[in-house]
């Protein structure tokens, strides 16, 4: 492995579902695939909202009404990918300064009518400072990415 790949998490999950409909699930419907406690509101999560728009933000909303946005829609191009920021920074606080976020790509590649492979790349981790190594082991393991990815393909009975 070289030094670049071990900067990036890559994980990856296939569904049965055209590519559109995966799309239209993931970014519809972010609110089932984000677990509650993944949040740092102090008061219970109400719901996860992913604005589908190129500006939009990824924020949670907790019960009391309290919002807190965590991530900025870089890019929304249906049914192929969604970018967005990761504006958390190394310590699990929010990170003010968007040339301190990292990003998260997310594909989603047709390999058959009713098949669809979705890789997700979370890169630019060493744009968080000092610390930002451990974002890597955090992310990847199994109540990261792969946590999410697998509520996602639950969400089409798979899983």
């Amino acid at each position: 492995m070289t030094e670049a790949a071990t900067e990036v998490v890559l994980r990856q999950v296939v569904v049965r579902a055209p590519q559109q409909k995966a799309f239209e699930v993931f970014t519809g419907r972010f609110n089932d695939i984000k677990p509650r406690d993944h949040t740092l509101l102090s008061s219970p999560i109400a719901e996860t909202v992913l604005e589908p728009r190129v500006g939009g933000r990824i924020y949670d909303r907790a019960e009391d009404g309290t919002e807190f946005a965590w991530a900025r829609v870089l890019a929304f191009e249906p049914p192929d990918r969604l970018v967005f920021s990761w504006d958390i920074g190394v310590q699990w606080e929010l990170e003010t300064d968007p040339a301190n976020a990292s990003e998260v790509e997310v594909r989603f590649i047709a390999e058959a009518p009713d098949r669809t492979r979705v890789e997700l790349e979370h890169r630019h981790l060493d744009r968080h400072g000092p610390g930002w190594r451990a974002l890597i082991d955090q992310l990847g393991n199994d109540q990261g990415w792969p946590l999410y990815l697998s509520r996602f393909a639950a969400l089409f009975g798979e899983g």
